[in-house]
């Protein structure tokens, strides 16, 4: 097999690094790879640079990305309670695999953005792979730099979660140890990389078109403040999902404005972020515009499995072969904070899609393509399926 993953959670540093190693070189057949993905937990911050470098001389990888993590994820089974790593590697034959640090600096003209991978081709890009720090990317410039450069290329991976702070994580992108911006890899040619993106949400109440709007404020939808339109679409709704609006409420923006009607999976899923009492505007984690149509919407366990066991149910009859690898980068709010048993995300891939390799860590924030555009969002499962 072309792919191979390894976790583990021994105590000692050294020991786990050669159980790992030793993992991806026998899943790999002695094959060198020409990626390798690390995810280690916040208890590991400080020792990220002599592990990378352990990892390197093992395995002989050409190109190592890796982040610090609140939680991590291997196999089947997603590590919340101990410390961990957890490596991924692959072997792509054909592919060429270009490196890339993104960093940002406030000059006197405003914010210099510097590293982006812009002088290559779209052409045959399968993926751009990117872990960033939160507190150092302005993420929105990233995402826009990448639809000029790669159009419709899915951007897939997260912002390191394991600090609370600037400075508090740690990247790695090869050889180098990098503690802002983000780190990423574009892969060309080479085996196909699919992505799936499971926002895990159910509209409530019925779409409103916003009809006064300022980049991430809504002043009116439907020519009212849309506090005053939530209101009402809360006094309709069941105990059940009122209970479920107190956990935290959600906007769906429509993606395609031409369909006649719009169901789960049409939106771009945001967080309401705040609302103003005295004017009833909402403010969200997106930018919206006037004209544009949207819809509250709410998550729970039960909307996350559906959604996600749909979305991989689908994407195996759309594909003869199953995928032979995947990585897997979800919201630190899933895991046990949102499903009621351990383990659900990396279980399900693995009952519909596997057995197969997974690696993969819980972002402060996930990258993934949604209608075709990427953007950043908040507990999501963001999936890379390698063919």
């Amino acid at each position: 097999m072309p792919y191979a993953a390894r976790h583990s959670c021994q105590v000692n540093l050294l020991d786990a690094a050669r159980e790992v190693c030793e993992g991806i070189n026998s899943g790999l057949n002695g094959t060198t790879p020409d990626v390798a993905f690390l995810f280690v937990t916040r208890h590991l911050i400080g020792k990220l640079a002599p592990l990378g470098q352990h990892i390197r001389q093992s395995t002989g990888t050409k190109h190592l990305l890796a982040c610090t993590a609140e939680f991590i994820a291997g196999g089947s089974e997603e590590i919340e309670d101990c410390p961990g790593i957890s490596l991924w590697a692959g072997a792509l034959p054909g592919a060429e695999i270009t490196p890339f640090h993104v960093a940002f600096e406030k000059t006197a003209d405003g914010l210099l953005c510097t590293g982006m991978p812009e002088d290559l081709a779209a052409e045959d890009t399968r993926a751009v792979f990117m872990l960033a720090d939160p507190f150092s990317t302005a993420i929105d410039v990233v995402l826009d730099r990448l639809e000029e450069s790669f159009p419709g290329v899915p951007l897939l991976g997260g912002n390191a979660s394991a600090g609370r702070g600037p400075n508090q994580n740690q990247l790695l992108l090869d050889a180098e140890m990098v503690d802002n911006g983000g780190v990423g890899l574009v892969v060309r040619h080479g085996p196909g990389i699919r992505s799936i993106v499971s926002q895990g949400c159910r509209p409530i109440g019925t779409p409103f078109v916003v009809t006064k709007a300022q980049k991430n404020v809504i002043f009116e939808l439907g020519g009212k403040p849309p506090l005053a339109v939530f209101q009402q679409v809360f006094g309709d709704l069941s105990q059940h999902d009122r209970e479920l609006v107190q956990k935290g409420l959600h906007l769906g923006i429509v993606l395609n404005e031409y369909q006649p009607q719009f169901q789960r999976g049409d939106f771009l899923i945001t967080n309401v972020m705040d609302a103003d009492r005295e004017t009833g505007a909402v403010a969200i984690g997106n930018f919206v515009r006037t004209g544009q149509t949207v819809q509250f919407h709410v998550r729970d366990a039960a909307t996350a499995d559906e959604d996600l066991r749909h979305l991989l149910a689908a994407d195996r009859e759309s594909h003869p072969l199953p995928p032979q690898g995947a990585l897997l980068f979800s919201c630190n709010g899933r895991g046990s904070r949102l499903f009621p048993e351990p383990n659900h995300d990396t279980e399900m891939i693995q009952e519909v899609c596997g057995p197969l390799p997974l690696a993969g860590f819980f972002a402060a924030g996930e990258f993934g393509p949604v209608g075709r555009k990427n953007h950043i969002h908040g507990f999501t499962a963001s999936i890379a399926l390698f063919e």
